[in-house]
């Protein structure tokens, strides 16, 4: 039988690879998806999309949504709280581990060992150290579909928010630009894939920057 567990879930490129890689394996079965979703915007924390899209891409990868609401101005402590909390509710429900779409980042794969050792769970990580220039290639080949919803200015030109993350994308990055933004430089959102059981339809809408550093761009359901 499958283990149960949960992903950790941004709507994003990494999550959905993350996704793919449990689902090419029997060993787990993802019942739920935790994202951190900022009150005041109703959006996904970081990445800027709207919850709306969130549960679309929910029903369309076919796994419960569970959004977890902080405010912007939130503590790690306010959000190691909420997060506890909702960890808890599904442990006792017999739920020990949580996977996660790491790469490359050390000091963040600890703190997510170490918070969840202190509740009784385990932390998985099915794409960790995979290199990023093939699996960025390998989510185009596999025919994935994403848009990039926040970029980082100071490590990548505004003008790269809304685009579609395709091969003129990855050879216009600058050679510093990790081509997962694993190092934070750019977030994205999945509208279509192997992991999805249909393609969300969207429109790309307004960019606007925040904090004088990061540029998002709006990305609508298309009602049409």
């Amino acid at each position: 039988m499958p283990e149960p567990i949960l992903l950790s879930w941004s709507g994003g490129k990494d999550s959905n690879m993350t996704l793919y890689a449990l689902q090419q394996s029997d060993a787990h079965f993802v019942i739920a998806l935790l994202t951190t979703v900022t009150e005041e915007y109703d959006r996904i924390s970081m990445h800027g999309v709207r919850r709306e899209l969130l549960e679309q891409q929910a029903r369309a990868v076919d796994i419960p949504s569970h959004p977890i609401f902080i405010s912007s101005n939130s503590s790690n402590d306010d959000y190691e709280r909420k997060m506890d909390s909702v960890l808890r509710l599904y442990q006792e429900q017999g739920v020990t581990s949580v996977a996660f779409g790491d790469i490359f980042l050390e000091d963040l794969r600890r703190y997510r060992e170490n918070s969840l050792k202190k509740i009784g769970m385990g932390a998985l990580f099915p794409i960790w150290q995979r290199d990023t220039v093939a699996m960025a290639r390998e989510f185009i080949d596999l025919g994935f579909k994403a848009v990039v919803t926040c970029v980082d200015t100071e490590a990548l030109d505004a003008s790269f928010a809304g685009r579609i993350i395709d091969e003129t994308f990855l050879a216009d990055l600058p050679d510093e630009v990790d081509p997962c933004g694993e190092n934070g430089e750019f977030h994205s959102f999945v509208f279509d894939g192997p992991t999805l059981k249909g393609a969300i339809p969207v429109t790309i809408g307004e960019r606007v920057l925040r904090d004088e550093r990061f540029c998002f761009c709006d990305v609508l359901p298309d009602e049409a």
